[in-house]
């Protein structure tokens, strides 16, 4: 049975936070299953919004671009079709491009007179242990790839933004990663790597741009709403990290049995991609009631902090996001206890008539 034949139950409508006017949102990638819900649901709100599409993706990925094509049509079909028309722009948009960053910003004002929330949410996931991105220049290539997506990308888009923030002294910068922005993944080593450099990016920024009014917010769901909602590019596997060989629980195999379970059909699946000799690239193929549960919570979460005038620095989403993180720092906490507990301060007195001063020396014993 495939996953679109799971009789599922529709998400919870979320209860949205009451705003005195409508926000003007710029999202940056409003083709992915996260972008086409929140847009969705900003517009059933009153907001305006500036829909980044990135035009390979649309063009080329009929999968991919299918569901936003059906929400154009179902905003084309809106009782006030009219109005949902007037407050959504759709921009053409690759954020690894400046020039299109710099382009769709300008468009988004001259639209809609300014822009109140960035929600920059574009990703792609490269999976491969370290030495298996090593093996050739093909490798090698999708290491640039993922920093240019996830780390440059970003980057482009805020700087295109933070001008149009400042003149204004008012904005809000929120950020999609995961949970992997705190965690380190066997076979995810450069995407865990980007989130880890985008989310540092951010923390610094943040009080940069503090005296001009502008907020920034992270947002972290479970590694599973970034990954299945995104292009996966996996690199071939060596012999030395296969699974009957290697007890490490690499993200290759996970991935490939629940892309399995997802699509649960005997025919070559997703997941036996993952495993090629050759550099493969996909999109997850879930239904469109699976998709909606997946980004459900995130995409509330999202809605309620956009624009919010005191929000927080950093949102987990999730239950079990927030357990594992809190798992994360307690093993660091009892890291740095252990290595107070192997060191050693020793307070030399000089004589009587200088006891007060002492210098203190701090030995550390390696364990």
């Amino acid at each position: 049975m495939s996953s679109k034949d799971v009789d599922l139950k529709p998400p919870r409508e979320p209860k949205w936070p009451i705003h005195n006017a409508p926000r003007a949102w710029f999202i940056t990638c409003a083709n992915s299953p996260i972008g086409i819900s929140l847009c969705r649901h900003l517009l059933a709100h009153g907001d305006y919004v500036t829909a980044g599409v990135q035009p390979v993706e649309f063009e080329k990925h009929e999968d991919r671009s299918a569901d936003f094509k059906e929400f154009l049509e179902e905003v084309g079909t809106q009782q006030d079709k009219e109005t949902w028309r007037a407050r959504l722009r759709v921009v053409a948009l690759d954020v690894k491009i400046t020039g299109q960053c710099q382009s769709a910003v300008a468009e988004a004002v001259q639209s809609f007179g300014r822009i109140d929330i960035l929600f920059v949410c574009h990703s792609e996931v490269i999976v491969g242990t370290v030495e298996e991105l090593s093996q050739s220049a093909r490798t090698s290539t999708l290491v640039t790839s993922q920093f240019d997506t996830n780390f440059f990308g970003p980057v482009n888009i805020i700087r295109a933004t933070l001008p149009i923030f400042r003149s204004k002294k008012n904005g809000h910068i929120v950020l999609l990663t995961a949970i992997t922005g705190h965690l380190g993944t066997p076979g995810l080593s450069m995407y865990c790597a980007s989130q880890w450099a985008i989310e540092g990016y951010c923390d610094s920024l943040a009080y940069e741009i503090a005296p001009f009014n502008i907020k920034t917010t992270i947002v972290q769901p479970n590694m599973e709403v970034n990954v299945l909602t995104h292009k996966i590019t996996s690199a071939p596997p060596m012999a030395a990290y296969a699974e009957d060989t290697n007890p490490a629980p690499l993200s290759r195999n996970i991935l490939s049995g629940i892309l399995d379970r997802l699509e649960g059909t005997s025919e070559p699946t997703s997941g036996d991609q993952l495993h090629s000799e050759e550099v493969t690239s996909l999109y997850p193929t879930l239904s469109k009631i699976m998709k909606e549960r997946l980004v459900a919570e995130t995409v509330h979460a999202v809605a309620a902090i956009g624009g919010h005038d005191n929000p927080p620095a950093r949102h987990i989403v999730g239950f079990e996001g927030v357990t594992t993180v809190k798992e994360k720092l307690k093993t660091v906490s009892e890291e740095l206890e252990d290595f107070i507990e192997c060191s050693s301060a020793v307070d030399i007195e000089k004589d009587d008539e200088t006891s007060a001063s002492r210098l203190h020396h701090s030995i550390s014993i390696p364990s």
